[in-house]
């Protein structure tokens, strides 16, 4: 058996059906498009946005509009004034420690410092991001600030 040789087994395929061909072939005159109107011409028929008129599904849900950033970095928010109140001077604080301390949901996720309240002693932090005002307050308290890897 050669390449050109090959073909389906009989009665496996069907030949297709020739439409418009005349009244006796079964498909002729309207070729099985009805009658008359927009749907019996090439391309005829509305998009999926068109509801006659009515307003269109996608503009009467407007949750579902806009655009998702699949690549946003969702962080968990520590402000300075409840590590204040938690750890002692000197102390290093991790993402775990955060956990462990019940101030953030789990140790793996990224952590954000915010400068919301002040600081007194000297904590040595290390986190995913920081802002500036944390920064400066931590500093000047005589403190460190490490930034984690996101991976």
């Amino acid at each position: 058996m050669k390449l050109h040789e090959l073909q389906p087994a009989a009665g496996a395929t069907k030949s297709r059906k020739r439409v418009g061909r005349g009244i006796s072939a079964g498909k002729g005159k309207t070729a099985g498009r009805g009658d008359n109107g927009q749907n019996k011409r090439s391309g005829g028929g509305k998009g999926p946005y068109f509801e006659g008129g009515q307003l269109p599904l996608v503009r009467r849900l407007p949750l579902l509009r806009g655009f998702t950033n699949r690549s946003r970095v969702e962080y968990q928010p520590v402000n300075l004034d409840r590590l204040a109140d938690l750890f002692a001077a000197d102390a290093e604080i991790t993402p775990d420690t955060l956990a462990a301390s019940r101030l953030i949901r789990s140790g793996g996720e990224p952590v954000v410092i915010l400068g919301n309240g002040d600081v007194s002693a000297a904590l040595h932090i290390k986190a995913h991001r920081f802002s500036a005002s944390a920064r400066r307050k931590i500093e000047a308290a005589g403190g460190t600030v490490e930034i984690l890897d996101l991976g």
